[in-house]
Formats: C-alpha cells, structure tokens, sequence
C-alpha cells in the first residue's frame, strides 16, 4: 500500500514539473509532503514527524509556528491583506531593519531575495554607470538571467542554465571566495558596477571568510568605485540581529535579506547608503517596483520573528548550541576516519564528504554527493529532516532542543559506523 506522500506526489508529477514547485525539494523516490510544524519539528502527510534542519531552507529561525510570529500575524488580518498603499507595518519594518543593519541608511522592500539582488544590481549599475558584475564561483543570488552564470574561461562566464543568453551574462565576470588576488585581477581589468557577494557563501553549503578576507574586498571596491553588495538572504538577522556584517565588521555599500526577514512569508529587502539608494525611482531613474512590495502581513510576521530574536540572549543561546552540534560532528568524523569536514557559523553548518577543507566553491564542487545521499537516508529513517542536497545548510533555529541535538548526533554516529564496515 502507497504512503501519503507517494499518492500526493503521483498527482503532482501530472500537473507540475518534476512534481515540485522548486527543484531542491525534489528527492528520490519521492519528497515528503508535509502537512504542518511546530517548533523544530515537521510532519509530513503520512504522520510522521521529523526534526528539521532544513527550516525551510533558512527562514525559520525561531522555529516553526513561533507563537509571537502567529499572533502578530492574526492580529493584523482582520484589517486586509494587501492594500497597493503605504501602511505603518511596512514604515516599521523598514525603520526596524533601518535600526539593525548597519549598511541600511534607507531601505526599500521588495517579495523574494531573487528580487532583492536583481534589483540591488540595477541600482548599483544606475549609480556608477558602469555594467559589468563580479560574483563568486558557486555563489547564487537567485535565478534572474545576469547572475545564472558560471565560470568559462579565465573570469569570464557562461550561462549556467538553459535559456539563459549569452549576451546576459558577458558583463558577469567571477572570481573565486577567499582569493583577494583573483579577485584584484577582475576589478582591475573590468572595473565592475559591483561585486555582489554572500559574505558567508551559504549556496555550496557553508564556507566562511578566512580571517581579514571581507576587509580586503571592502578595501579594493572602495578604491575602485565598485559597489559592494553583500548578499545576506541566508546570513541577514540569522547569525545576529545585524547579519554577518556586524559580526565581522565590514560595512557593505549595499546589502539584500529576505528569508529570515519575512518570519516565514514572502518579504525581502535591499538597503544601503543614501547617496545610493535614492538612484530608486521615485526620486530617481533606476526603476524597482512590486505589487506584493511591503505587503503588511509579511512586515508584522518579519518585525515579530526579528524582535523574538532579539530578546534577551536568544542569539547566543542558539550559535552557542549549533557550536556544540558541529563540534560533536566533527568529532565524530574524526574518530571513524571517514573523510570529511564540517563548516559552520553561528546556526548554519555543512557536512562535506570526501575532502578536509573547504574555503571556496572549487572545493566544494569535490564533495563526495554518493556519501551525503546515503547519509541523507539514514537520517530520514531516524527521524531527522535534511535538506535533500549535498551542497545545501543545515540550519538550527532557537526551538531545537538539547534533546533534539543529541538525537541528532547519535543518527549521524550511527551512519558513519555503517560506513566503514
């Protein structure tokens, strides 16, 4: 007899393709539908319920169905949805993000990351007159044409989809993470509008910035009159209340966040300095719209899940336990003598088979993928959710447990004792 999710799954091949709306949640034989969360916990359609660590791909810091996050977003709905208007919840967000974000002299709201970094580049062009882009190899800003590029020849790109032209990535150059050299060599030859950037690259799973790297490439756009866009859709209100840039203390010109921003619905944002962002019609030429800009609904569920953050020690409280997983992990790798590395910071982390360091995406594209499908398995079958990629984060929200991280640990011991028999 078929399982829940097998039926679901089977109607949804007939009418979408692949069967999902988004290709990384697709996974063989089939993905679980879920049918609701809570906490740190999911369950899918058949009842069985999971610890999560794909938390929706990032967004759900505080966990699923956080009640502040909840009972903000009931308060507002009998008053309407969507207005086509300014509304105060909007106004608040925005003076909200205004007061955290250290790049976001003004700010402007957008409905996706995708968005917000396709809009961030359109401005950064307008400012400096200028249309070449540089980004990371493995880096993705969303699936707009001028960024689903990969590496050629040299720093040159080429696109990395189908029906993407070759005209619309010529002015996109990349340049590898953790290499200031490389990256000197492109500004110097292209003189770019913008480098955008994750200053934590969370799209090849999690590789963080060797020391004095993010001030190095502030440095080198700075003299170079290139925009530096840090791109925290991932790292934005999740690793502190004022993103990666306030952890490191680099400063960008512009920065774009979503995910964690819309408390689990649609918002994003681009920001930065004033002289920049006014380049944004009304006030200036560079075009960024959106019907579902602002919704207010997003702006009282994003303003409730960054204030929960925000209370008390609560950021502490969650860096200081994924620090605890990711040592037991990496202890654990060590002791089985499977080949691997864990990277992390604060409550994201990557298990990489196959190779002991990664520092950029040419490292991580060695991954051992069979190794991570075979681990992914085993802890769906011990009651622990992934996401189905092995170049995909693990993320820990403030509602995961130390029960929840013990379980964990223990799963993944039990896997690599398997592996090496």
């Amino acid at each position: 007899m078929k399982d829940r999710s097998s039926e679901l799954f089977e109607r949804a091949l007939k009418v979408t393709p692949g069967g999902v709306s988004s290709p990384v949640r697709a996974f063989r034989p089939n993905p679980l539908f879920i049918e609701s969360a809570n906490g740190s916990k999911i369950r899918d359609a058949d009842g069985n319920e999971y610890i999560d660590y794909c938390m929706a791909y990032g967004p759900m810091v505080a966990g699923h169905a956080c009640e502040d996050v909840i009972n903000a977003v009931k308060s507002y709905l009998d008053r309407g949805t969507l207005f086509g208007a300014p509304s105060e919840p909007e106004l608040q967000l925005i003076e909200l993000i205004s007061s955290r974000v250290p790049s976001a002299e003004m700010v402007r709201l957008a409905c996706s990351g995708a968005e917000a970094t396709m809009h961030a580049i359109r401005v950064a062009r307008g400012f400096t007159g200028r249309d070449g882009i540089v980004k990371m190899n493995g880096g993705y800003h969303g699936a707009h044409d001028s960024v689903m590029a990969e590496r050629g020849e040299g720093y040159r790109s080429r696109p990395s989809s189908e029906g993407v032209p070759k005209d619309a990535v010529k002015n996109t150059f990349i340049a590898e993470y953790n290499d200031i050299e490389g990256l000197t060599e492109v500004i110097d030859a292209e003189k770019p509008a913008c480098v955008i950037m994750e200053p934590v690259m969370g799209n090849i799973g999690v590789v963080p910035p060797e020391k004095g790297y993010l001030q190095e490439v502030r440095k080198i756009t700075k003299e170079a009159g290139t925009v530096l866009i840090f791109d925290e859709v991932i790292t934005g209100f999740r690793l502190t209340s004022g993103g990666a840039q306030e952890l490191y203390g680099v400063t960008p010109d512009m920065t774009t966040c979503a995910k964690v921003m819309g408390g689990g619905l649609s918002g994003s944002a681009l920001m930065g300095k004033r002289e920049i962002m006014e380049k944004i019609a009304p006030p200036g030429k560079v075009y960024v719209a959106g019907t579902y800009a602002g919704n207010p609904i997003s702006a009282v569920a994003g303003m409730a899940q960054i204030n929960y953050m925000s209370k008390g020690i609560r950021y502490t409280e969650l860096n200081g336990r994924s620090d605890a997983l990711r040592k037991s992990l990496s202890d654990l790798l060590e002791d089985s003598k499977v080949k691997g590395c864990v990277n992390g910071v604060g409550s994201m982390m990557t298990v990489y088979f196959g190779i002991e360091s990664v520092t950029n995406g040419s490292d991580a594209s060695k991954t051992d993928r069979d190794m991570f499908n075979r681990m992914f398995k085993h802890m769906l079958d011990k009651g622990i959710y992934l996401a189905p990629s092995a170049l995909e984060d693990w993320f820990v929200s403030a509602a995961h447990s130390s029960e929840d991280i013990t379980a964990t640990v223990e799963a993944f011991g039990s896997f690599l004792k398997g592996a090496v028999r």
